[in-house]
């Protein structure tokens, strides 16, 4: 079992797992249930609550250098194919991770300092759904060598009302050394071209 961090914490992947190489990161999430009558009660839309995970690629100043540095359903695999998408779960419905990122530490480029890890509502405005409707969500890293989990973080005990997208977790590179941060940020941005102007 890997380490359970708190909102802000910060681990050392390449002491946790010395000589690390290739991760796993799953991303999973569930639809709250409906609790009782009333407004919210009853989540318009439930069954088509589509959770998007992506990867955005950032350098030391926190920017993108383009658009392929954004690994999303869209955009499978990064160009130096250190990031591969496993594809897009259109419902989160069954157990464990609904969608999984595979993470090469050998092949990122050195310009990339920082890979951040973030979930969005698909069309959640059109839809009018927000994480308050979220339930379960967390992200955690496996050692792909021998499929332990290094670390996991549980989105948990905090209001997302009207918070469309959200930022999960970063996997950094500090003095050659591989780092993960849980983050935890809610966001009001509609969409990966709203997530993408963040960090342009």
């Amino acid at each position: 079992m890997g380490i359970n961090l708190q909102k802000g914490q910060r681990i050392s992947l390449s002491k946790e797992a010395p000589g690390l190489k290739q991760l796993q990161c799953g991303l999973g999430w569930d639809v709250r249930k409906k609790t009782g009558g009333g407004f919210f009660g009853s989540f318009s839309g439930a069954k088509n609550f589509d959770l998007d995970a992506s990867v955005v690629c950032l350098d030391e100043n926190d920017k993108m250098s383009n658009s392929k540095d954004l690994v999303y359903f869209g955009n499978l695999t990064h160009p130096s194919r250190a990031i591969i998408h496993r594809g897009d779960n259109l419902t989160g419905a069954g157990e464990g991770d609904d969608e999984v990122v595979m993470v090469d530490l050998t092949k990122i480029p050195a310009n990339i300092a920082k890979l951040v890890f973030v979930v969005n509502i698909y069309h959640a405005a059109k839809r009018k759904q927000d994480f308050s409707q979220v339930a379960n969500a967390f992200v955690r890293l496996v050692d792909s060598s021998n499929n332990k989990e290094l670390a996991r973080y549980n989105l948990s005990g905090s209001d997302y009302l009207g918070m469309t997208s959200m930022v999960l977790a970063e996997v950094y590179r500090r003095n050659d050394e591989w780092k993960m941060a849980a983050i935890g940020e809610g966001l009001q941005l509609d969409g990966l071209k709203e997530i993408t102007k963040k960090y342009s």
